[in-house]
């Protein structure tokens, strides 16, 4: 009887440690500590690609131990800014009645018309207040420049998102900031494709491990779920850099 019950306390414990993380969790991301169940992707094919960010965001909570349940959904449009999400009613009824915990914002600061980043701080706001008005919170997604529109830096677009994000008291997933880290440790792994704009495989999957890591305020590493054509190992590395890259924006500039 003593060896029975020893083996069941030490198999309990065994896979208590396995579901341990070996990072220190990111407090604050969400109001009153409360995890998403309900997300809501607004942006454009950056957003869509390869599958969709949802789909890889869900995958990847649902291989957390232990799992996080969550819904996620998408309200997209090729070559959208937020600005032009503005005009689309089918946007604003999913936040009004979607009943979503996080709606992710992604704006493609390049594509602005005006080569100005104050229609996006201008759009940020009007999506903040409606976001929230409706119950939810915002969380933004920082893209990246491309060579085709190339009038704005990354620098300038991380700096618009931090200014926005502290004015609001929003939280940002700083992607493209994860995609120069990845490229300058790994610059074999190439996290645009051949248009040099849109994201490879391993960009998707680089962008879903840093929001996952907004999401619930906690580390992607050690997470099992990569999809075919990222191999394991790159998975890793990818996790750890996105982990590095929100723990380095949360500590500021």
């Amino acid at each position: 009887m003593y060896y029975g019950v020893m083996t069941m306390i030490l198999v309990a414990a065994a896979m208590g440690v396995g579901c341990q993380s070996n990072t220190r969790p990111l407090a604050g991301m969400l109001p009153c500590g409360k995890l998403p169940h309900k997300i809501l992707f607004v942006g454009n094919s950056f957003t869509y690609y390869n599958g969709g960010l949802e789909n890889h965001v869900k995958q990847l909570a649902q291989s957390a131990c232990p799992p996080h349940r969550i819904e996620a959904d998408r309200s997209t449009q090729g070559g959208a800014t937020l600005q032009i999400h503005q005009s689309r009613q089918a946007v604003h009824e999913r936040i009004a009645g979607g009943g979503y915990d996080v709606v992710v914002l992604q704006e493609d600061i390049p594509e602005l018309k005006e080569h100005r980043l104050e229609p996006f701080s201008d759009q940020a706001r009007r999506f903040d207040a409606e976001i929230r008005s409706a119950g939810s919170r915002c969380l933004l997604f920082m893209a990246w420049p491309y060579t085709r529109l190339n009038w704005v830096t990354l620098d300038q677009i991380a700096q618009a998102h931090r200014r926005i994000g502290q004015e609001l008291g929003v939280p940002v997933a700083p992607v493209g900031l994860a995609f120069e880290r990845s490229l300058h440790a790994r610059p074999e792994l190439a996290m645009l494709g051949r248009d040099k704009e849109h994201e490879t495989l391993s960009g998707t999957y680089l962008a879903a491990c840093v929001i996952y890591a907004n999401l619930f305020g906690e580390s992607p590493v050690g997470l099992v779920y990569h999809p075919p054509g990222v191999t394991a190992e790159q998975a890793g590395f990818l996790q750890r850099i996105a982990w590095r890259t929100v723990r380095d924006w949360q500590k500021g500039p």
